[in-house]
């Protein structure tokens, strides 16, 4: 992710704009993780779209581990995203990776079945999973930076947890957007051909969010260093050249972010994919329960964000 190089505390931001900066970088956020996360609700479907359907238990298993390649991606967009934040600014570099997402997310609903392309079905399938990781490694921490590089230094964690909520409001709304076309579609018709929907619905949220993000302003923090001259010429070597950078890094991802991304996703998907699966609850009903936990547990990221100001 890009680094929130600060030298000072942040200039100080009207309240009218940190409310138009959260909203925009939320909305964008939120649909990329719909975009991300579209692929995950509809697993049990797509392994019979994408898969050879002889063996139905190995084509969910496939249909799995091209969704898990996004994860292993994530952290290389967030490099080369990163980067290119750290050089470029961090409204350019939410417009790529917006591009990036939705166009791979659109593309996916439009290609043909295994038993139309062949083994072609399931590699296009993986190669544009790899996009939207790379895509979401650059956009979800470029989306916190930009947050917090206009937030004043004492409610930086209230205003951040906007961002880490879109994550399960991304999931929240791709389950309203399954539920909805399967109540206006027929089961049949829907697992034909229905659940290119929600991917199609992609190209028309990126635009919307693309119209929101396109007249963003540079992040103040940004443009000061622009001015001062003190941009980065190579973030990743600077990052990476100070052991006290590495040490800290390596204490979020393997102390903080793995157990935390095992346990979110564990819960999310998993259980939902154990629930229609192996317990064989209805898939509407999986989703509806999906539904109500999210509703539930999303005000408390910003409840934590909140209090992680005062706590530490």
């Amino acid at each position: 992710m890009p680094s929130p190089a600060r030298t000072t505390e942040n200039p100080v931001v009207s309240a009218s704009t940190i409310r138009s900066v959260i909203t925009a970088s939320s909305v964008g956020t939120l649909i990329e993780w719909y975009d991300f996360y579209i692929f995950g609700s509809l697993a049990t479907i797509i392994s019979t779209q994408f898969f050879p359907k002889e063996n139905p238990t190995a084509a969910l298993l496939s249909t799995l581990a091209t969704f898990a390649a996004g994860f292993v991606v994530r952290p290389f967009g967030a490099l080369v995203f990163g980067r290119l934040g750290d050089l470029v600014g961090r409204k350019y570099t939410f417009l790529v990776t917006l591009v990036l997402m939705g166009g791979s997310t659109f593309l996916i609903g439009c290609i043909p079945r295994y038993e139309t392309i062949g083994v072609a079905a399931p590699v296009l399938v993986l190669l544009l999973r790899l996009l939207q990781g790379l895509a979401l490694g650059g956009e979800y921490g470029g989306a916190a930076t930009y947050v917090a590089e206009h937030a004043p230094d004492h409610q930086r964690g209230r205003y951040t947890s906007y961002i880490q909520s879109t994550a399960a409001l991304g999931l929240l709304v791709s389950i309203g957007v399954i539920l909805s076309c399967q109540n206006v579609l027929v089961k049949p018709a829907f697992n034909d051909w229905g659940w290119r929907v929600p991917f199609a619905l992609s190209g028309l949220l990126v635009v919307v969010s693309y119209l929101i993000r396109r007249n963003m302003d540079e992040s103040p923090v940004f443009e000061e260093l622009k001015k001062q001259g003190a941009v980065s010429k190579s973030p990743l070597r600077e990052s990476f050249s100070d052991p006290r950078n590495v040490r800290l890094m390596l204490i979020a991802m393997f102390g903080a972010i793995v157990g935390q991304g095992a346990t979110w996703h564990t819960a999310q998907f998993y259980s939902q994919i154990f629930m229609t699966n192996t317990l064989h609850v209805e898939f509407e009903s999986a989703n509806q329960i999906m539904a109500i936990a999210l509703v539930l547990g999303t005000p408390f990221y910003v409840v934590f964000g909140a209090l992680s100001d005062h706590l530490g």
